[in-house]
């Protein structure tokens, strides 16, 4: 096997890339500005169960979604069951309705793996796959600058089961955030794929004081 897989040196701290030399692949750790795992001119994203979880919560991962779409493949590997993590208190719709956005919505294939062995067995078939030729790993990509609609839609995509379609609709709608945050729940049902719960919960996320759990 004489294909580089390039890893980038976070990842030093899991045992994939460890994995990896063992089934006698051809690693480079090196600072990555995008993705974890670069295979000619794939990009992957490797995650834990957990960590899928929280980069919802905290929104970092609809910023490193965008990121990934740079590159003309790019793939998402989750390790472990998404729906039984520490993050229980989190609804199961969201969830699934997250994984069905970075399907549809991002165009981004996903990839379950019990542990860190099967990824890097899924790594190892993704490198056998890939035909031979120019070891272009497209390193020249860097981290997107925003402009301001992306950054006014990442933030509306932050909100409990509303991907990039309903954020533009919401957008478009009220114009501004100022006046999405304002909007009665009648007023954001007007809004197609808004139901009443849905208008519920928006609203709730958006007027419930902050109480931290520490």
């Amino acid at each position: 096997m004489t294909m580089k897989i390039i890893v980038d040196k976070r990842e030093k701290n899991s045992l994939v890339p460890h994995e990896l030399l063992n089934l006698g692949a051809k690693i480079e750790f090196q600072r990555l500005p995008v993705a974890d795992y670069l295979i000619r001119n794939v990009a992957i994203e490797r995650k834990t169960a957990n960590d899928f979880i929280n980069s919802m919560i905290n929104k970092r991962l609809m910023r490193q979604l965008q990121e990934l779409k740079q590159f003309k493949k790019s793939l998402l590997i989750i390790e472990g069951d998404p729906y039984k993590t520490r993050f229980n208190h989190l609804n199961q719709r969201a969830i699934r309705g997250m994984l069905l956005s970075i399907i549809l919505d991002y165009n981004i294939p996903i990839v379950f793996t019990s542990d860190y062995d099967e990824t890097a067995e899924y790594l190892i078939s993704l490198v056998k796959r890939i035909k031979r030729g120019k070891n272009d790993v497209g390193l020249r990509a860097k981290r997107k600058i925003y402009n301001m609609a992306e950054q006014q839609q990442m933030i509306i995509e932050g909100l409990p089961s509303i991907g990039p379609t309903l954020a533009r609709a919401l957008l478009k709608k009220f114009k501004t955030i100022k006046a999405l945050v304002n909007a009665s729940e009648k007023e954001l049902c007007q809004v197609e794929k808004i139901g009443k719960e849905k208008a519920r919960i928006i609203k709730n996320i958006l007027e419930e004081p902050y109480l931290p759990r520490y």
